[in-house]
């Protein structure tokens, strides 16, 4: 079963790899077939889920019992096929009507883009890449769209550069030593050296910029979000756009707006982690 995971094309490649935390467990592949069941408006029937994921039918037959019985799947009227349960449309309900965190977050993503003009971004990490947490797009007509959910590495990523700039030598080591230096562009930093002293710089400066280092013609500025306790934080604030229209110079004229969202951003986290703890004094 483990051999048949590692060659499924619609599951997640988090499930397929068997080193990644939790991948290549029962939970896992449980729950990867759910995400290949929610990608699409239809419904599978258990052939057709052989072809889309490519696992054995008897595998797939004893999955689907098993989110049968959890109410996170339901039989339709066939008796063929499957669709999504009540169980999980509720969850899925209860996360977007509960999550006024995302909410917050994204007006001030959205404030800042009106102020600034450009595509602006907020980034976590996660492993050796950066991860899109949401993202909102600028009205101007040339733009790269880079939706959330993406993933950017960290060598050649803004955002990347200020996660790296808060860890100590020994941490970046090890957590580049599983992450080549990839040359995405001509400008890429591929030696260590380099790249080390980039990060020094972005240490002392408080903000990291991305020439046209993972994408050609894209130019990004990044400042971390403060933790409000001075621990390290993993959340970014970032603003991209086209070089013909954002250089080095503009980008950093831009600084202070970003830094105010960046302030608005650590409140709204200090504010919601103050509710979490009156909550579980109540």
């Amino acid at each position: 079963m483990i051999r048949a995971m590692k060659i499924v094309k619609g599951l997640t490649p988090e499930a397929q790899d068997p080193a990644s935390p939790g991948g290549d467990s029962p939970t896992m592949r449980l729950f990867s077939l759910l995400e290949v069941m929610a990608a699409k408006d239809q419904r599978y029937s258990l052939q057709g889920l052989v072809e889309e994921t490519g696992l054995p039918k008897p595998t797939l037959h004893r999955m689907l019992q098993q989110l049968e019985g959890a109410g996170l799947l339901q039989r339709e009227g066939d008796g063929r096929h499957y669709g999504i349960g009540t169980r999980l449309r509720r969850l899925a309900e209860n996360l977007l009507l509960n999550d006024s965190l995302h909410g917050a977050r994204h007006t001030v993503l959205r404030q800042l883009v009106e102020e600034i003009g450009e595509s602006c971004n907020l980034t976590a990490l996660s492993g050796s890449e950066v991860v899109y947490l949401d993202r909102v797009e600028t009205a101007a007509p040339l733009r790269f769209y880079l939706h959330s959910g993406s993933r950017v590495p960290v060598h050649c990523s803004a955002s990347g550069k200020i996660f790296l700039s808060q860890m100590n030598a020994a941490q970046r080591r090890r957590l580049l030593s599983h992450a080549p230096l990839e040359p995405y562009t001509q400008r890429t930093l591929t030696d260590p050296e380099a790249l080390e002293k980039e990060v020094q710089r972005v240490r002392k400066d408080g903000y990291a910029i991305d020439h046209e280092e993972f994408l050609p013609g894209l130019l990004c500025i990044a400042t971390l979000v403060p933790s409000g306790d001075d621990s390290p934080s993993n959340l970014c604030i970032a603003v991209q756009a086209p070089v013909m229209r954002l250089d080095a110079a503009k980008a950093k004229s831009l600084l202070p707006a970003l830094q105010r969202a960046a302030k608005a951003l650590s409140r709204i986290d200090a504010d919601a982690a103050s509710d979490r703890v009156d909550h579980a004094r109540a």
